[in-house]
Order: structure tokens, then sequence, then C-alpha cells
């Protein structure tokens, strides 16, 4: 079953965070896959990634995960659930400006927790695996497009080109450059 829009009173209540419209529906985060109780005292959503389910079980079984910060229906999410939600935001989102401040934004905790967690489990930080992810869409891009060095690195979300220049190295061994000359031999 696919979620709907809200209508204006249940956009109202998320807005509001009114508690006592939460055992009436739960709502769902598009880019996120999260749902949370109206009462959530997580960041405001825009309204047009926004999906009303009638409870938690209508929206787990359209592939959303309950929220880690107002549990709805008593449910728990998985800290490996979680990180590998952040993973897929990443891989999904990766040329945007994606801070650890965006991401806990996103998903619903303090910078200082979401980067704890995420470490435990994964045994790396989220900016860690953000790098990796721009770096091998670069790599992606210097074998198959004619795009600059510059323009790649806009392409990744990797504005300042010498720090992309510079992680590219850190990360490949070698510079975007060096690398794309080595394809061409």
């Amino acid at each position: 079953m696919l979620g709907r829009t809200p209508t204006e009173f249940e956009w109202q209540a998320i807005q509001m965070r009114t508690s006592s419209v939460d055992r009436e529906f739960v709502y769902a985060i598009t880019t996120t896959k999260i749902f949370c109780k109206p009462s959530c005292p997580s960041c405001k959503p825009d309204v047009e990634h926004v999906r009303i389910y009638k409870n938690s079980d209508l929206a787990m079984e359209s592939g959303y995960y309950p929220c880690k910060r107002c549990k709805p229906g008593g449910i728990k999410l998985s800290n490996q659930d979680w990180t590998n939600q952040m993973n897929a935001y990443m891989d999904q989102y990766y040329q945007e400006h994606i801070t650890l401040r965006v991401l806990a934004d996103e998903f619903h905790s303090s910078p200082y927790h979401l980067q704890r967690v995420y470490k435990s489990v994964k045994g790396y930080t989220p900016t860690e695996y953000l790098q990796k992810v721009r770096i091998q869409r670069a790599v992606e891009l210097l074998k198959h497009t004619y795009l600059s060095v510059e323009e790649i690195g806009h392409q990744v979300g990797l504005h300042n080109t010498s720090y992309f220049i510079t992680l590219f190295k850190k990360l490949v061994g070698t510079t975007p450059k060096q690398y794309k000359k080595t394809l061409e031999s």
C-alpha cells in the first residue's frame, strides 16, 4: 500500500507536533525512508516528501523504518538498519551538501549521537563513507566521460577543486589527472 499525501488537518498536526493524534496515523518521509508519530520532535519535513499511513504496520509494509527518536508503534530500529539507511541516503544524495548536522536532522538524532553510533556499527565515520562514495563516482566519471577534473569535482559534490584532488590522491593513490592518463595508455 502506498501512502497518501497529508490532508490539511494531518499536515497541521505534524507541524504543531500534536500528540493527541498519535494513534490516528503515522507519517513517512520518502527521502529517508523513516516514519514518525505526528508528535515527533525531529526536524519538520517538507510536505512533498511526506506520506500518511493509518498505522506503523502499513508504513513498514511499504518499506519504511521506525524513527529512533519517537519510536512509533513502540518499534525500535536496530543500529545496523539505521546506519544502512544513512548509507543509502548518502549513496543517493552524495552530490548535495551533506554534513553531520544534515544527517542528524534527516535521521532524527543529534550529530554527536549519530557519529558515535555510526562509527561503532560501521567502523568508520559518515564523512569517510561519503568521501568514498564521491571518489568512487569520480572514478566512474573519469572512466566514462571527458569532463575536466573541476567539472567532475562539482558533479560529485566536491566544489573545491584543490580539496577534490587531494582527497582523490589520498583515497586512490594518484591525482585525477594522472588516473585519467593511465586509462588512456
